[in-house]
């Protein structure tokens, strides 16, 4: 009975490993839209990819896959699909879209695939408080906000070069699921911004004005609710 335990438990944690490396397939299905221009469909399978992403992380935990499965390494395996979903790939749809045309669409890609890159091999990356140390090179969600609301060239510009800038300085930036201060608003801002994400994608960026408001607050909590917890202190335990 205990040796059909513990294979249950290895088979569970293979499995989440399994499970992170299909975000590798549906980085090449965006590829492969992005390619073709079809940025909707492109899109749509990075929102998937986000929602595993969102997923294996506390599956991995639950089931200590470190432990019970160490011969592949989950959190490599992670970075590199997460370096193709949140870099690679939106910063080819950004340079390639036209959004961002001549010598700043250059700028802007060399900046995205060159900073989080440097960014990602950063041991600083994660906070005490499992938030992140710096933008978290989120650019696939960026991008996509990007094409919905459509700024100008010259404000997409400023927010590329800002973004890249903060991946270098002392902000943090809260970990949707894994930050507990303030989780529960966290947990539903995030859930928000996943489902208007994917319905903006679905409708080629055309859902109306409801879907594009929801994904800049909620974009806009998700980059600043961090900033806000280190200037906000938080209150300890009353004394008695």
């Amino acid at each position: 009975m205990g040796e059909q335990t513990a294979m249950d438990i290895r088979i569970k944690a293979l499995s989440v490993h399994l499970l992170t490396a299909s975000g590798a397939v549906l980085s090449m299905f965006a590829m492969l839209a992005a390619v073709e221009s079809e940025w909707s469909l492109m899109f749509l399978w990075l929102v998937l990819a986000l929602i595993v992403d969102g997923i294996d992380g506390p599956l991995a935990r639950r089931y200590e896959v470190e432990k019970n499965f160490p011969i592949y390494d989950g959190v490599l395996m992670d970075l590199i699909v997460d370096y193709l979903t949140y870099v690679f790939i939106p910063a080819y749809a950004l340079f390639k879209s036209g959004m961002l045309t001549g010598w700043t669409g250059w700028l802007a890609m060399i900046a995205i695939t060159y900073g989080s890159v440097v960014y990602f091999a950063d041991t600083r990356m994660k906070t005490k408080d499992k938030s992140f140390s710096g933008f978290p090179a989120c650019w696939n969600m960026v991008v996509l906000v990007l094409f919905a609301v459509q700024p100008s060239q010259w404000v997409a510009l400023i927010i590329v070069i800002a973004l890249t800038a903060g991946m270098f300085l002392n902000l943090k930036f809260i970990h949707p699921t894994r930050t507990k201060r303030w989780n529960w608003i966290s947990l539903p801002v995030s859930l928000v911004w996943v489902l208007a994400a994917a319905w903006a994608a679905w409708t080629n960026f055309e859902a109306g004005w409801l879907a594009h408001w929801a994904l800049i607050f909620a974009s806009l909590y998700l980059i600043l609710a961090g900033i806000a917890q280190q200037i906000i202190p938080e209150r300890g335990p009353k004394s008695v």
